[in-house]
């Protein structure tokens, strides 16, 4: 066999859409874990016997999975959900917790995004880049314009987490024809601190990590917080133009290696 015949290293990684019922458990399984266990959250749907978050929107949408294929593990899932979908389903899982009128008003090709989780021993690590340049490779393939979805803090108590809602409202509030607004019966607002008393650093440290990475390829935020007390979090709704996203930040989203 020569060198060119010889084969490379098996992928630690990969990344495809659940195939079936028992990949989709394996999902639920996950979200389970750290949705559930981790941050205390619950719903109507949540099965405790089976270790399974699922509620009535996982049969209508596609399941994004990161794989670890020296142990076999589901380490990693994006739910996915494109208009068509929303339609069959009645609406987006968003629309419970914010108005997106603007965002339908827009025309364009939307995508919610949502129950992203990674396993507790592979954060920090290369499956969040593998989650994403795998949503990359589906955004390309369904010509999706707009990705938006609600991303969680954890706990619901407002003046706990008053630097980076403040931060996000001052720094990172989505331009008028983008803004999602959190539902009047668990609005909260994100203007806690005036703009000069804001502590950045501290503001940062306290943000999840999947917001930070929202930010970094030019994501927005909408009007309002959102109390959600069933799942334990404060949530906000994020929202990613394609379009404007610059070089830059297109190489992050899209994995694209420069020499």
């Amino acid at each position: 066999m020569t060198t060119a015949e010889m084969p490379g290293p098996e992928p630690e990684f990969t990344v495809r859409l659940a195939r079936d019922d028992a990949e989709l458990r394996a999902a639920q399984a996950l979200r389970y874990d750290v949705f559930v266990r981790e941050l205390g959250g619950g719903g109507p749907l949540v099965d405790h016997e089976n270790g399974l978050e699922k509620d009535r929107f996982d049969p209508y949408l596609d399941h994004l999975l990161v794989h670890h294929e020296p142990t076999g593990q589901v380490v990693g899932v994006y739910r996915l959900m494109r208009e068509d979908q929303a339609i069959e389903a009645g609406q987006f899982y968003s629309e419970s917790e914010y108005d997106l009128k603007p965002l339908r008003a827009t025309g364009r090709r939307l995508l919610e995004l949502g129950r992203s989780c990674l396993h507790r021993d592979f954060r920090g690590g290369v499956a969040m880049f593998h989650l994403w340049t795998g949503l990359a490779r589906y955004v390309e393939t369904h010509g999706i314009d707009i990705l938006f979805g609600v991303a969680s803090f954890r706990g619901t108590d407002p003046q706990a987490l008053a630097q980076p809602l403040s931060m996000l409202n001052h720094a990172h509030l989505a331009p008028p024809e983008l803004r999602a607004r959190a539902r009047a019966d668990h609005f909260q607002r994100m203007d806690l601190v005036a703009p000069d008393e804001i502590d950045r650093r501290r503001a940062m440290i306290e943000m999840p990590a999947l917001i930070k990475a929202y930010l970094r390829l030019g994501g927005f935020v909408g009007e309002g917080a959102y109390l959600d007390h069933a799942f334990n979090t404060t949530d906000v709704c994020l929202v990613l133009d394609t379009a404007r996203m610059n070089a830059r930040q297109r190489r992050l989203y899209t994995g694209e290696r420069t020499r």
